[in-house]
């Protein structure tokens, strides 16, 4: 009698089997690439840099506090915003727990490949775990990328205004009003269930004139979709706080740029500042390196020196800025995933105790029951 075979894997797991096989060797390519590119371009602007390390040696310690102090208020300004937004759905969050997931979701994103979706997985069970259900938690991260965007496309645009005619030189225009235009469509459709539901109905009748079957189970995953975005509803009155509130978290982080060039004695470039920091802020998002390493300070830097800003100077305090919102979080954003893991494990104890606890009770109560 023939012993029955196993089936032969299918071609999506064998590839999946490979994937996770080679998963680890591809973080650290991905990370020797990301730095090989960093010292690349070190070394092709050395004349720069160079330049840049006279100004660093006079710098103005007063100033840098105020610097960090910036940052820092603009950290508790976007855990605001997402105070606003769990609000809305009868969770209260403290404002200092939800700096500190803020500070750890900075850090996964700034220090591991792909660390954007490991960081929003992060968030969402650091909103789980305080009592959000699964559609809250969903609906507060969709919520917070809106307000996000929205508002970087304003302070961008403001400052395309700002630039005025000598913004026409740059290739900045018909991307920052692009993205300008699209968040706020985003964030309309966002607010507004009807409109969502008809573009998502027009886009599932399409898919079904293609393939029926894969149009009835998109349905339903739209459905699904669309009752995730829209089950939580903000009041006009926390939808402007929460707008206020990611503003504000802009204006604070770029008064961190502000205050670095003080800091070392040299003039700001004022008309350009604000499409600079802008530009800066929508390459971060590029997947290219963790946290925009490399790309943000070469995208503030040119464009802040195309607007009148010294070469050397610019350099060093595009470099001092960074230095502070971007490596200054990262031990602070993991010494805080770490107390936050800790907090999280007293919590299991306590629970696995009291259970155990209720379960061991006293033999004599257990009979008088």
């Amino acid at each position: 009698m023939n012993e029955r075979s196993d089936p032969a894997p299918s071609p999506r797991r064998r590839l999946w089997v490979v994937a996770r096989k080679i998963r680890p060797y591809a973080k650290v390519i991905f990370v020797l690439v990301a730095i090989g590119l960093i010292v690349w371009v070190l070394k092709d602007h050395s004349a720069e840099l160079e330049g840049a390390s006279a100004y660093l040696t006079h710098i103005r310690w007063e100033w840098v506090v105020v610097g960090v102090a910036a940052e820092l208020a603009s950290i508790v300004a976007y855990a605001l915003v997402q105070q606003r937004l769990i609000q809305a759905g009868q969770i209260h969050a403290p404002v200092g727990w939800l700096t500190g997931v803020t500070l750890a979701n900075i850090a996964i994103t700034n220090s591991l490949p792909t660390g954007s979706i490991i960081a929003t997985i992060f968030t969402y069970r650091q909103y789980r775990h305080k009592g959000a259900d699964e559609v809250l938690a969903g609906w507060a991260i969709v919520a917070l990328l809106v307000v996000t965007s929205v508002t970087l496309a304003i302070v961008a645009s403001t400052g395309v205004a700002i630039a005025g005619s000598e913004s026409s030189n740059q290739d900045l225009v018909g991307v920052t009003i692009g993205v300008l235009v699209l968040t706020l469509v985003v964030g309309a459709l966002f607010v507004q269930r009807a409109a969502l539901i008809w573009i998502f109905s027009m886009l599932v009748a399409l898919t079904r004139l293609v393939n029926t079957r894969i149009g009835e189970r998109s349905e339903v995953v739209v459905n699904r979709f669309v009752d995730r975005l829209t089950a939580v509803r903000l009041s006009p009155a926390q939808m402007l706080m929460a707008l206020t509130w990611g503003l504000l978290n802009w204006a604070l982080d770029c008064g961190c740029l502000i205050f670095s060039f003080v800091a070392l004695g040299v003039g700001v470039p004022w008309r350009g500042l604000l499409l600079a920091y802008g530009a800066g802020q929508l390459a971060a998002n590029l997947p290219i390196t963790p946290g925009g390493l490399g790309v943000v300070e070469g995208s503030i830097t040119v464009a802040l020196v195309a607007y009148g800003g010294q070469e050397f100077s610019t350099v060093a305090a595009v470099f001092l800025y960074r230095l502070i919102s971007f490596w200054g979080e990262l031990p602070v954003g993991w010494t805080a995933w770490a107390l936050l893991a800790r907090r999280r494990r007293r919590q299991l104890r306590a629970l696995d105790t009291e259970t155990a606890e209720q379960v061991t009770a006293d033999p004599e109560e257990v009979r008088a029951l």
